[in-house]
């Protein structure tokens, strides 16, 4: 399978700057993959109507951490560091950019309106440097949120970036699935009889990172660490026996679930997962799934394709574009039934 065949023409005004306010006054497209029809409903509360009592909508509770530090190495440069994570104490796998004439040892000054902090640069592995910071220190205290470099200006309010049900802080990226839910929308589906089930998934390099082979089936995901409560698993498979639908709000909810499948179940339990999905592939967990409009050629929208079918998803994309929806983190949704 080749990567150039999940390429397509994306005008960079569709690109979203901003997210709609309120935030479920985004548009919403609905694909039927059993028969091909294509909805548009103009405001994504009305998913409402679309779900049904006793069906279950699984949330990925990440909150993204001021990862993204804007420094000086001693040597007087401007630096930026994205730290991936801490693999000890006081230590930190990094992305550096830009990323030449970095030498092991050298320092770089993070500063912001909370003062300055330190670091020394101790290692590299790969493309990633390890970060040295003082002991007990919190660097994230001098970083922002790291925004996608599609989106060009900082946001207006950076919890924009953040979604309404945010609790359990490490990722790298938001769940941008889940940024179209209000917390009225989520008390009316729990009137409705919708089961609201939490599940978390640290987004981290696997689920942004670009493919960068030809042959998609060579291409390796990073390891990204996900947990499942017992009772989050119980509730998902309760719907599973009673044939209620799972619906997985993201790709990364997704990516958890079937990482964590025996059978038509989920077992509960934090482990790493570096599950590709891609055209082939045999969902066992998930019956329908809540997704933003992907980049071109990206993991998320293989994994698209790969629960609805290559040439629905381009179908529904070339007509989102002439409709003028919105594209990527802060653009528009689909509900794929």
């Amino acid at each position: 399978m080749k990567l150039s065949e999940f390429l397509y023409e994306l005008p960079p005004e569709l690109i979203a700057q901003n997210g709609a306010e309120p935030r479920d006054s985004s548009r919403l497209l609905v694909l039927h993959r059993k028969d091909g029809r294509i909805e548009h409903l103009p405001a994504f509360r009305e998913i409402i109507n679309l779900i049904e009592p006793g069906e279950v909508l699984v949330l990925n509770d990440t909150e993204v951490i001021p990862a993204k530090l804007k420094g000086v190495k001693d040597t007087g440069g401007k630096i930026e560091a994205l730290l991936v994570r801490e693999v000890e104490e006081g230590v930190y796998e990094a992305l550096l950019r830009p990323g030449r004439r970095i030498d092991v040892g050298r320092k770089i000054r993070f500063s912001s309106d909370k003062g300055e902090i330190f670091c020394e640069i101790i290692g590299r592995e790969g493309k990633k440097w390890l970060l040295q910071f003082p002991p007990g220190a919190s660097p994230f205290q001098f970083g922002e949120l790291p925004l996608p470099p599609y989106i060009k200006e900082p946001l207006r309010e950076p919890e924009r970036y953040q979604t309404v049900y945010a609790r359990k802080s490490g990722s790298l990226a938001a769940p941008t699935a889940g940024l179209h839910f209000t917390l009225p929308l989520l008390e009316a589906l729990r009137n409705k009889g919708v089961e609201i089930v939490y599940i978390t998934l640290k987004v981290g390099l696997g689920t942004f990172q670009p493919i960068r082979v030809e042959n998609v089936e060579e291409h390796k995901m990073e390891e990204e660490e996900y947990e499942i409560s017992e009772e989050s698993a119980r509730r998902i498979n309760e719907a599973k026996k009673r044939g209620s639908r799972v619906i997985a709000v993201g790709t990364t909810v997704t990516r958890a679930l079937e990482s964590s499948a025996s059978g038509n179940f989920v077992i509960p339990g934090r482990r790493r997962t570096s599950l590709f999905i891609y055209p082939g592939y045999e969902f066992k967990i998930i019956d329908a799934l809540i997704t933003n409009f992907h980049l071109p050629a990206s993991t998320p929208l293989l994994l698209t394709c790969a629960f609805a079918g290559k040439e629905l998803v381009f179908k529904a994309y070339e007509e989102a574009k002439k409709l003028g929806y919105r594209f990527l983190s802060l653009g528009d949704a689909m509900f794929i039934v």
